[in-house]
């Protein structure tokens, strides 16, 4: 039987960053993927956008430390296309509060009034049916990666330092024993001093076959996707705020979408019932979507791994020895795995993360009576 230091379950982009960072480490690594190959879950399904425009400090700096990682990372083809957030009165107070944040975290984030906004392309700030829209705000180093070639990258980087990838091998159960786990794949059993839940959306139901509660679930998401446009135009990932439609450019199209928060559960397939209303909302405020037609061989779809308070989870599971989260990121995994998988690094091996203070996103947080819950999600 072979025996692990870790055994992560989950090949996407946030299993993959930490088996690289702790076969860098020196640790014995094997990483489970229930797919034919990495990468197939939400990171090969992703809008694939980074931004660092978000609420909580540790969201922030999670981002914006995974974006300095990717700038220098050739197959993430970081392209700082910019993320333009278009705020209505209700949120603009609570807004600017967050840009100083950002601002004084050191990354750049800048205010605009809607004049400036207007030079990207036009738009109505008084839709019918939607909030006002007041100001936005812009971050030029926002933007665009290949989540499927980072994922690929680190996996090749983790391979080379000894570290192992079972593809079509699913995690079946685990029990504790010795001091590690004893872990049944439909390939056999494998042991592990510590497993690492990477398992995206399946991150709960991960957790529920070794015994364990852990608050995430699946959120289908559609991402529609314009037929070609004989001049596309350049301009960053948009987002209006009051209706939560966004939009940007993939080469000579446009991709959109818009969160339903009842599409809840694994189910599978496009929801073609929900273009309707995003393109109802997309359209009031931005008219000249009209003139695009809809591709829908090119639309697709994917899964968010959501939790109550829309934060990751991450670090050593309470009172269970040799467990360790990094799920639940609600979206913004790909944004945040860089840094994440040096963190659980340091949290594997260093016993506890250093270099950023996690507190605010470890599983004890549902205990407390009101958690920070982040108020920038899409």
């Amino acid at each position: 039987m072979v025996r692990y230091d870790v055994l992560i379950v989950g090949a996407g982009i946030i299993g993959a960053a930490s088996a690289y960072r702790l076969a860098e480490r020196g640790l014995k690594v094997g990483v489970l993927e229930q797919a034919p190959a990495a990468a197939m879950g939400s990171t090969g399904r992703s809008a694939a956008g980074v931004r660092v425009q978000f609420t909580e400090a540790t969201n922030i700096l999670l981002s914006w430390h995974s974006i300095q990682e990717y700038r220098a990372m050739p197959e993430a083809t970081y392209r700082p296309i910019g993320y333009l957030f278009l705020v209505p009165a209700s949120r603009w107070r609570a807004h600017l509060a967050g840009v100083e944040l950002q601002q004084s975290l050191g990354v750049p984030v800048e205010v605009q009034g809607l004049e400036a906004a207007q030079q990207w392309f036009d738009f109505l700030p008084q839709a019918e049916g939607l909030e006002p829209i007041l100001g936005a705000t812009y971050g030029p180093a926002d933007g665009i990666v290949d989540p499927h070639g980072i994922c690929m990258e680190y996996l090749r980087r983790a391979r080379q330092l000894g570290a192992e990838v079972y593809t079509e091998t699913e995690f079946l159960a685990a029990e504790p024993k010795g001091g590690g786990w004893l872990v049944q794949t439909s390939r056999g059993l494998l042991e592990a001093r510590l497993v690492l839940n990477a398992a995206g959306a399946w991150a709960g139901e991960v957790g529920r076959r070794a015994g364990l509660a852990i608050p995430v679930q699946p959120a289908r998401r559609m991402v529609f996707c314009t037929s070609p446009v004989p001049h596309p135009a350049w301009h960053p990932l948009t987002i209006d705020l009051s209706s939560g439609f966004w939009f940007r450019p993939e080469h000579d199209r446009l991709i959109f979408g818009r969160s339903n928060p009842a599409d809840l559960g694994f189910q599978e397939g496009m929801d073609w019932s929900w273009l309707e209303p995003t393109l109802e909302v997309g359209m009031a405020r931005f008219p000249w979507l009209k003139r695009f037609q809809l591709d829908r061989k090119a639309s697709w779809w994917g899964y968010y791994e959501v939790t109550p308070d829309h934060n990751p989870i991450l670090g050593r599971m309470p009172g269970v020895e040799g467990w360790v989260n990094a799920c639940g990121f609600s979206g913004h995994g790909v944004q945040q795995a860089a840094m994440v998988g040096r963190l659980m690094a340091e949290e594997v091996v260093d016993d506890r993360v250093q270099s950023l203070n996690i507190d605010l996103l470890r599983y004890e947080r549902f205990s407390r009576a009101a958690p920070a819950v982040e108020k920038n999600i899409v």
